[in-house]
């Protein structure tokens, strides 16, 4: 099959999701497998070019995985005519700067989220960038994780009946540094470096809520600093300026109503890290990064409240688990095949700079909602329609 070679800078790599996720297990996974079919019979190879701000880190990498290019200019890569698609995994506070020049330079835009740290730089981002014509996507990995790709098969063939409620459960406990090392950078927790979980996870409760359940209408939140003091990679206590906590409600233009927490100071008693759980009038079920277990109306239990007996019935034991019918891969990867094709082609890509913008967007709005105590209504989307219960995208999702 004959190759066709497309040149993709990664700035950021040299971080654990840029490396792990996006360098090994996508691109070089890609590479391995022989690159992506197009339809006219050729293979998209892709060839990542390294980007960051150490070169020793870089060069390093670049030894390890045999690759030929890596620089510490962000100038060289986007001056470079040779260089297709610039993907970005840098903190987030030099992000908006980096895609911004990036799109000047006329490179298909690939990166992950949030995009930007205000709504509106976020927006003005995407105008951008369909005025210069090219192809632009955003990380939207929770769409492909297994848990959620068996969810929403059950929300599209009707499962639930009328969907009433969701509740959703993120987080764990992170260390704070003095002691055990924290599993999260110190950024993570300085709002003047883009930290917080609102900004950090909203994002992506937006895209894969709107995925699911239709367009969010309306949030109240309340976000919270649980652990003011932490210890940085060097040892050095730091006061923390960013929330490490979000307790929010979400209503949806179909009716539903959201219950979102999201913790990086809680103990977890789940079976993943990532828990969804939908309500409706005709069955339940519960989603995680890989599992999904269900419970329909005719086999749900009748509970009596009675607090001077045991309980005689095992809750837990009366959900079915959702098969594993196909293998789903790794879901970084998989949207890194959709872009790279989308982006050789010369094609939209159905997760673009426009829904990372609604992304940013819902945290601000829950951060605004937080600052002012009150309920914030949230824009919708132009051109969608309002669903009843069901996702606004159709054959547009991992499985199209």
């Amino acid at each position: 099959m004959a190759r066709k070679v497309i040149h993709v800078a990664l700035n950021g790599v040299t971080g654990r999701m840029g490396y792990r996720q996006h360098l090994v297990r996508s691109l070089l996974a890609i590479r391995e497998q022989g690159g992506i079919p197009l339809d006219e019979g050729t293979s998209l190879y892709p060839e990542p070019i390294l980007v960051g701000r150490s070169e020793a880190r870089l060069r390093a990498i670049a030894e390890r995985h045999g690759l030929s290019r890596w620089t510490t200019s962000l100038d060289e890569v986007l001056g470079d005519p040779d260089v297709d698609v610039y993907f970005d995994t840098q903190v987030t506070s030099a992000r908006e700067d980096a895609v911004g020049r990036a799109i000047a330079a006329g490179k298909h835009i690939y990166t992950e989220k949030p995009v930007a740290t205000s709504a509106a730089a976020a927006f003005a981002m995407a105008e951008a960038a369909r005025a210069a014509g090219i192809t632009h996507g955003v990380v939207q990995d929770k769409l492909f994780l297994p848990g959620m790709i068996k969810l929403r098969r059950l929300v599209r063939e009707g499962f639930f009946g009328r969907i009433l409620s969701v509740r959703l459960e993120f987080g764990y406990w992170v260390f704070e540094g003095d002691g055990f090392p924290a599993q999260r950078p110190s950024w993570n927790y300085r709002a003047e470096d883009g930290g917080g979980v609102v900004l950090d996870m909203f994002p992506h409760w937006q895209y894969l809520l709107e995925d699911l359940f239709g367009p969010v209408s309306a949030v109240y939140a309340r976000r919270a600093v649980h652990l003011p003091q932490r210890w940085d990679e060097d040892g050095q206590p730091y006061q923390v300026t960013a929330d490490d906590a979000a307790y929010a409600v979400l209503e949806f233009t179909g009716g539903a109503v959201a219950s979102v927490n999201s913790s990086w100071a809680v103990r977890v008693n789940r079976r993943e890290l990532l828990e969804l759980q939908v309500d409706g009038t005709q069955g339940s079920a519960v989603a995680g990064l890989r599992n999904c277990a269900v419970q329909h109306k005719v086999s749900t239990p009748m509970p009596v409240w009675n607090p001077d007996l045991p309980d005689p019935l095992d809750y837990q034991a009366m959900w079915t688990d959702v098969p594993d019918n196909m293998d789903m891969g790794n879901g970084f990867k998989a949207q890194w095949e959709l872009f790279l094709r989308a982006a050789a082609l010369g094609k939209p890509f159905a997760w673009d700079l426009f829904s990372g913008a609604r992304g940013v967007q819902l945290a601000e709005l829950a951060m605004r909602s937080s600052d002012e105590g009150r309920r914030v209504e949230v824009p919708l989307p132009a051109n969608v329609s309002v669903p009843s219960n069901v996702p606004v995208r159709e054959n547009t999702g991992p499985e199209a």
